[in-house]
């Protein structure tokens, strides 16, 4: 399990720096990418070692790496400047 967290950190920093070169713009700060990335893979590992049991890496590293890309996905920003307001909100 050491092994895979460790495999699974460095999963989640390697799809944090390619987040931010490929989409700087729309991500918040780097250090904030880089933290989701991290703890989201972790997540994903921890949580398809638990569903799958010892004895499935690999597995293990595609959930994390799973898991860190939505978790990632969940910071990038619309493309316009502002969404435009409700009738509700105003």
């Amino acid at each position: 399990m050491l092994w895979e967290s460790f495999g699974a950190t460095v999963l989640g920093l390697v799809l944090s720096w390619a987040a931010l070169r490929s989409l700087s713009a729309r991500l918040p700060s780097a250090r904030a990418v880089y933290a989701t990335g991290a703890l989201g893979a972790l997540f994903g590992a921890f949580l398809t070692h638990s569903a799958l049991g010892p004895g499935h890496g690999v597995a293990t590293l595609i959930g994390a790496v799973s898991v860190g890309a939505v978790t990632l996905s969940l910071l990038i920003r619309p493309r316009g400047r502002r969404l435009p307001r409700s009738a509700a909100a105003q």
